[in-house]
């Protein structure tokens, strides 16, 4: 699939977005209207290495999926590969660039996919694109609420999978 992009200009510090964006136990409370069942793949949710599992929950074919920080360059980008959908045959990517927009951060979102049959893309040419355009819109529009507009509410977190911190082992 041809990259999928979406934008937009948030009135905050660029550190600070940074710093929320990269922690993927924050992701729901802005990505939950199409990703469900959101689960991080490790305790640690910042930096390299850190996952999730989901499902996309699109209109005619919901799939899952997983990503994995593999690139985070403080405060400017972070690159997440991913796989999706049966048997994780499409390889994905998503992109974030962060700059500086004096004293305002513009937020650049990229999506990709290599699909892994000629069914996926098949599945893909049937409005994946535009749907997921529209989605990634949506979502950075919410990313903004949250950091111009304040909600009153703690936001919604994901956590591990059957993660208990008080039996979890100690080191150190």
């Amino acid at each position: 699939m041809r990259p999928v992009e979406a934008r937009i200009v948030i009135s905050a510090p660029r550190a600070d977005v940074f710093d929320f964006v990269s922690d993927i136990a924050n992701r729901p409370a802005w990505h939950d209207h199409y990703l469900k069942d959101f689960r991080l793949t490790r305790v640690n949710p910042v930096g390299v290495g850190a996952g999730a599992a989901f499902l996309i929950d699109a209109p005619l074919f919901p799939q899952r999926a997983e990503f994995q920080v593999v690139e985070s360059e403080r405060p400017r980008r972070i690159v997440e590969r991913g796989r999706i959908g049966r048997w994780g045959r499409t390889t994905g990517w998503t992109e974030w660039e962060f700059s500086d927009e004096y004293g305002a951060t513009e937020v650049r979102l990229a999506f990709w996919s290599e699909p892994g049959i000629r069914w996926d893309a098949f599945k893909g040419s049937l409005g994946a694109r535009g749907w997921l355009r529209r989605q990634a819109r949506g979502s950075l529009r919410r990313l903004r609420m949250i950091f111009e507009e304040r909600p009153d509410k703690p936001l919604l977190r994901a956590t591990v999978a059957g993660y208990e911190p008080l039996k979890a082992a100690r080191f150190g």
